[in-house]
């Protein structure tokens, strides 16, 4: 009986301790209440230099700690060298042929046609790569930070 009670207690024990862990968790602050049309969000975009690679917040701030989401508008024809993030994050393709590959050195015969619908992720500290070869990309990168972008040394 002594046996079969010391199991159950440590059963227990092991069934309390992910909940004990989350009790010292914070909850975020609540977002604020957003709702934006394409025509809002690209109208957040315009009047942005001409750059070729050009990020707007859509929630929250990369910068910052917590939830965030960017558009990321990739103009045609640009190479993005490898590089590394220090978070986790999800992409959707919103427009265009987006290719991206996974990798320390920018290699077109490893990068992966990702048509508008696309979802891929780019976990903390794996080294990326990406061309929008066949014409102007949009993206959106949701995270949670803060964020940064870490270039591949040559």
């Amino acid at each position: 009986m002594q046996t079969k009670t010391r199991s159950l207690v440590g059963t227990v024990a092991l069934l309390a301790l992910p909940w004990c862990a989350l009790a010292d968790v914070r909850a975020d602050e609540p977002l604020p209440k957003q709702q934006l049309t394409p025509t809002e969000v690209a109208s957040m975009a315009a009047g942005k230099t001409a750059a070729p690679v050009q990020m707007t917040n859509l929630v929250g701030d990369p910068t910052k700690p917590g939830l965030y989401t960017v558009r990321v508008a990739i103009a045609a024809g640009t190479q993005v060298q490898p590089h590394t993030h220090r978070d986790n994050r999800s992409v959707t393709v919103v427009s265009g042929v987006w290719r991206m590959a996974y990798g320390k050195t920018f290699d077109a015969k490893a990068l992966k046609e990702l048509p508008t619908g696309s979802v891929y992720t780019e976990p903390a500290g794996l080294p990326h790569f990406a061309h929008a070869a066949d014409g102007p990309v949009v993206i959106l990168v949701t995270g949670y930070g803060p964020s940064d972008t870490e270039f591949v040394a040559k």
